[in-house]
């Protein structure tokens, strides 16, 4: 008669390779012990007389154990590898939030060595938390997974497609400021990556549910300005009428450094004044510093002044 494990499990394990530490030797010792749980007669035995879920559960023990062990050796494919095991063989139990917690700890474990299949196990452990409700969690995981599209992978695309999904989990729990985070990333991916009235449509959508919050309303003019921003690139006469509009809406907006800022490039630009652009980004510069996003933002208004990019492509 034949095991009724999963044929993973039967599989024999690679020699270990010499001079290992003591934490990683242990840990193949106690996969050892996991594989043979499932060899023997008292194994079939005990699956025929009902037990069988207690040996799973001893293996489940043991590939938690081998993988923490792998941890410790800062060996983090076999630790991931190993909590992936447990995490399969805790859904054969029925055990939905252990198996989760198991492929959570298996992609955090791979994040070091292997991000393709830490966002396996990243989105394995989703769909079991959506499928039972946590969409806060899964939303917690969906950044972490466009995390990983941002830092290792370099895929802006995945990455805004995840924190897109993570915003929907969070307005659905009405966990709107989580939600507005991860929305704002979108809106800053999205207009380095010219798809500038998806950003615009965020970045308003985010200033207009800020501005009328004791405790946000000082960032709206953030999310105004750069929305102007994205429209000052597409087309000047938008730009105007999208900030009169701001501060039609908003009129703190009015006295802002930015709306002023905006103003001065506005006139600037009209009058294609490539010096005086510069010295209002500058003046500007001296109180408050340029990020990235906004550095690239004024020079890409800046090329058109200069026309089809001749200049330095300097702000300073």
């Amino acid at each position: 008669m034949g095991c009724n494990f999963p044929v993973w499990l039967l599989l024999p394990l690679p020699p270990p390779p010499q001079h290992l530490n003591g934490n990683r030797q242990d840990g193949i010792a106690a996969l050892q012990f996991t594989s043979g749980t499932c060899h023997g007669s008292d194994h079939i035995s005990s699956v025929e007389h009902g037990r069988g879920n207690t040996k799973i559960e001893e293996a489940c023990e043991m590939y938690t154990r081998a993988a923490n062990m792998f941890k410790m050796a800062k060996n983090w494919s076999a630790a991931g590898n190993a909590f992936c095991q447990a995490a399969k063989l805790h859904m054969q139990l029925q055990s939905k939030h252990d198996s989760a917690t198991s492929f959570v700890d298996a992609g955090n474990a791979y994040k070091k060595a292997d991000p393709q299949e830490a966002i396996n196990c990243l989105n394995a452990a989703i769909d079991i938390y959506t499928d039972m409700g946590r969409f806060t969690i899964a939303a917690k995981h969906h950044i972490t997974i466009a995390e990983i599209y941002e830092t290792e992978l370099v895929d802006i695309e995945k990455a805004i497609a995840h924190y897109e999904q993570s915003a929907d989990y969070y307005k659905g729990e009405e966990s709107n400021s989580s939600a507005n985070k991860c929305l704002l990333k979108v809106a800053a991916y999205a207009a380095q990556l010219e798809q500038y009235q998806k950003a615009i449509e965020i970045y308003e959508q985010v200033g207009a549910n800020t501005m009328d919050n004791p405790l946000l309303k000082y960032s709206a003019k953030d999310y105004f300005f750069k929305a102007a921003l994205c429209h000052f690139i597409v087309d000047e006469l938008n730009a105007k009428l999208a900030l009169e509009k701001y501060e039609e809406m908003f009129p703190a907006f009015t006295d802002s450094r930015e709306c002023k800022l905006l103003k001065k490039l506005l006139e600037a630009h009209e009058e294609q004044n490539s010096e005086a652009y510069t010295e209002a980004v500058k003046e500007f510069d001296s109180i408050s510093r340029l990020d990235q996003w906004l550095t690239t933002m004024l020079l890409r208004i800046k090329k058109s002044i200069q026309g089809d990019g001749e200049g330095d492509g300097d702000l300073k």
